[in-house]
């Protein structure tokens, strides 16, 4: 009876861990698709629509889809006109959610860059990103 129902919590276990699995593989798939979308728009100069993707909190920083533009063309340009976007490991640590993101500027030179996402009423949005790894000097 035992062996029976420890072989039943095992089931259950994985079954479970598969629910898990296929969740976290939805919002990676979800998240990736926000982070390419406003990519796509940023490299199209559709700085309305890559505002949208922005959470809450940077829509309040910014004000404007045309400051959070000027913003991004000079502090972000591999993210503005990217030649290659690469998604890696996507972490979550408590109620954070990172993906970390390798983008080739225009010149081919590569940016590790952390995407900071937060889930809001309409889905996943981008709340910030951090520059981790930049080119060395010369390079």
């Amino acid at each position: 009876m035992r062996r029976t129902f420890l072989t039943a919590v095992l089931a259950g276990s994985a079954t479970f861990c598969a629910v898990i699995s296929e969740a976290e593989e939805a919002d990676a798939t979800a998240i990736a698709r926000v982070i390419g979308d406003q990519i796509a728009a940023f490299q199209s100069d559709d700085f309305a629509a890559a505002f949208d993707y922005a959470s809450p909190g940077i829509r309040g920083i910014f004000g404007t889809p045309e400051r959070f533009g000027q913003m991004v063309r000079d502090g972000y340009p591999m993210v503005w006109r990217p030649s290659d976007v690469q998604f890696l490991d996507l972490r979550q640590d408590g109620g954070s959610v990172t993906q970390q993101v390798l983008v080739r500027d225009a010149k081919g030179v590569p940016w590790l860059l952390d995407y900071q996402m937060v889930r809001g009423g309409s889905g996943w949005q981008i709340n910030g990103v951090q520059i981790r790894v930049a080119p060395a000097v010369g390079a």
